[in-house]
């Protein structure tokens, strides 16, 4: 093990505009040593999301960015060998959040032991981990669905929006999925159940929107912003409920001129519609975690709710991945393989 290397991620420079490779930086530390109460984990698996954009910005916001040299953060699944924990032995499976690297200590209150007899270990990065619990949480608190009504939400083939529309789907909604080409288009109605599904890249997205919802929209789980939600705006019902979860069209470019021309009449329709509009991370809902564990695991088993999975393999590919991530070029969860 002292011979060995551990290969680390870490931010080279701040983007400006959309991120570029050369932004990050492939760099080898030695492998730390575990202290009291702490293990050493082998990592397997790391997810990389969308909010990591919002990371190595150096603009305000709800988290600290990530330094200059520091390690990009994100959640991972690895493999406990060597542990001074009283709670983990070595061969644990276990959830951290140990970032873009091979090899990291951690303190074992960090850690949530997993079990693969229950579900993929990966899903703990995906549908059975923050993903999951986003949609579950902001859904049910915010957007309330009930038998009868109309769902859309954008990004849906995503982690978040393909299990907003199931889950909506299970509480008695229609549901109406936006995404990005056909396939994935097919994907949302063939195999995770949605009722309609509009592609966004048609010039007449918003003729289509506008077909699919004759009784308007009364939820709009909003991952997106931009021309998606331009097109959502009219048709929004009396007391329709926006769960604000993410804003990946506006997170590479300043959006202050663009958005200048719909704020006045969106907030007309907050007013004149009495619409629910709230932001949220997924954190606020902590004290859910338990309930989400239960219903999404029985949802899963019984073949309720569907998910995917796109895995990239070789840390070194993570920069890439996540660019691509941030243009709509994943279907399902972006995870890397690490080893």
């Amino acid at each position: 093990m002292s011979k060995r290397l551990n290969r680390q991620i870490v931010l080279a420079s701040r983007p400006e505009g959309p991120p570029v490779e050369s932004n990050f930086r492939l760099e080898e530390s030695s492998i730390p040593s575990p202290s009291e109460g702490q293990v050493l984990l082998k990592l397997h698996y790391l997810s990389l999301d969308p909010y990591m954009r919002g990371r190595i910005s150096a603009a305000k916001s709800y988290a600290e960015p990530t330094k200059i040299g520091s390690i990009m953060e994100g959640a991972t699944v690895g493999e406990v060998i060597e542990s001074r924990s009283a709670d983990f032995k070595t061969g644990d499976m276990v959830l951290s959040y140990s970032g873009w690297q091979e090899f990291a200590t951690a303190q074992d209150t960090s850690l949530r032991k997993l079990d693969p007899t229950i579900a993929p270990l990966t899903t703990a990065l995906g549908i059975l981990g923050m993903p999951g619990f986003t949609a579950y949480s902001g859904l049910l608190t915010i957007g309330k669905p009930m038998k009868g009504e109309t769902l859309v939400v954008a990004a849906a083939t995503g982690p978040v929006g393909s299990a907003v529309g199931q889950i909506a789907k299970i509480k008695g909604a229609r549901v109406i999925g936006i995404a990005g080409g056909a396939k994935k288009c097919r994907a949302l109605l063939d195999e995770f159940g949605f009722d309609s599904t509009i592609d966004h890249h048609e010039a007449d997205f918003a003729q289509k929107l506008a077909a699919a919802c004759p009784q308007g929209i009364d939820i709009y789980f909003e991952n997106v912003g931009g021309k998606v939600f331009q097109a959502v705006l009219p048709l929004l019902n009396k007391f329709a409920r926006i769960p604000v979860c993410g804003l990946i069209a506006h997170y590479n470019h300043d959006t202050s001129s663009e958005s200048a021309g719909y704020v006045p009449l969106f907030m007309r329709d907050i007013l004149t519609k009495s619409l629910t509009v709230r932001g949220f991370i997924q954190s606020d809902f902590s004290s859910q975690r338990s309930d989400f564990h239960r219903d999404m695991e029985e949802w899963v088993s019984k073949g309720k709710i569907h998910y995917r999975e796109d895995i990239i393999g070789g840390l070194e590919n993570a920069p890439k991945a996540f660019i691509s991530l941030l243009e709509g070029g994943n279907f399902g969860k972006l995870i890397v393989k690490v080893g």
